[in-house]
């Protein structure tokens, strides 16, 4: 009997959990945990996240004005990257290794990471690499929350910037992630977190997204956005960013019809575009990749474009294969986004 009370009473806490974090018919919010890695046991572990001490996800209890509370909390620099890393190329591994050291060179260095479209090949190279088991939580341990996909999404936040406990007011904080499981032709989600800026824990939601492939109708694109606007309208500041693989008429005016902001469009008149540059696909170049904005002030964008696999020009052909050291082998199909951006007035 006390065995079926405790069972009742996780299936409650776990509907209360999802039921907070989405309203939709159509979607499913699946929480799971953030990792970091434990030199001890040589493994990465699961970490809980404490709730910041002064948690004020939109309010103003202290009588600081506004404006003073946000210029606090944007003393923390916010960059984001965000890269669709392509997992059907060859050599995955060391592609993947040559995005995190273009990452890593940066300035100035981001402290989140968004990867989408990762190969199991592939995200062991990120959770093997010792920068990222040094400086990083990481969303994965491994690719159990991936429901039997090939490639998923992952998000990287770097320790220097977030934890996870204390009341260190020189940190963000870390807090709730999930994947939101929506309509979807390829096994799709979204994969979202909290993070709480200082001083008074103000909450901003993350959103990674690998939005449908293909000109495939009818497109379930524009409902996928519209669960994820939904929830950043919900959250009254946050950012979605990654693939949007906007490939049909219209689908350009889905960030806008669904109240959010296009950093790319918002601080450039440039077509912006982050696929098809090498003149190497069977379409024409596009902004595929994009991030997209509620309460939140970009401040900066570029597009980071990929290099090449080189080859080091001595050793045996054959073994240079099967490293992957080849010219003329682009790190990913994608060129990589940078946004760096800050909060807004408290609402």
């Amino acid at each position: 009997m006390a065995l079926l009370f405790s069972k009742v009473a996780q299936y409650v806490q776990d509907w209360r959990q999802r039921s907070s974090l989405l309203n939709e018919p159509d979607a499913t919010a699946i929480p799971q945990s953030w990792h970091q890695f434990d030199q001890q046991q040589t493994d990465w572990i699961s970490i809980t996240p404490s709730k910041p001490a002064n948690l004020s996800g939109t309010g103003n209890d202290n009588k600081e004005t506004e404006s003073e509370i946000t210029d606090r909390a944007n003393t923390i620099p916010l960059t984001l990257m965000t890269w669709n890393v392509d997992a059907m190329a060859d050599y995955p591994e060391r592609r993947m290794l040559e995005v995190l050291s273009a990452f890593r060179n940066q300035s100035p260095q981001p402290n989140i990471l968004f990867f989408q479209e990762v190969p199991k090949s592939a995200l062991a190279s990120i959770l093997g690499h010792s920068w990222i088991r040094n400086d990083w939580y990481s969303s994965e341990r491994d690719a159990t929350q991936w429901s039997g996909q090939q490639f998923a999404t992952i998000t990287l936040l770097s320790k220097q910037t977030f934890n996870h406990h204390g009341d260190d007011l020189s940190k963000a904080r870390i807090g709730q992630i999930w994947r939101v499981k929506y309509p979807s032709r390829f096994g799709r989600d979204a994969l979202c977190c909290h993070m709480f800026v200082p001083p008074l824990g103000v909450r901003v939601r993350l959103v990674n997204v690998h939005l449908d492939s293909l000109p495939i109708q009818p497109s379930l694109r524009p409902r996928q956005l519209a669960i994820i606007a939904n929830m950043l309208h919900a959250a009254g500041r946050g950012v979605v960013a990654g693939d949007f693989n906007p490939v049909l008429p219209g689908d350009d005016d889905l960030v806008s019809a669904n109240r959010l902001v296009d950093v790319w469009t918002e601080l450039h008149q440039t077509e912006g575009f982050t696929w098809g540059i090498d003149g190497q696909q069977p379409f024409p170049p596009a902004r595929l990749d994009k991030f997209a904005m509620v309460g939140l002030k970009a401040t900066a964008i570029d597009i980071i474009h990929p290099g090449v696999l080189s080859n080091p020009g001595e050793g045996d052909k054959d073994q240079d294969l099967k490293d992957g050291l080849v010219p003329g082998v682009p790190w990913s199909d994608h060129s990589g986004l940078r946004c760096s951006f800050s909060l807004v007035n408290v609402l």
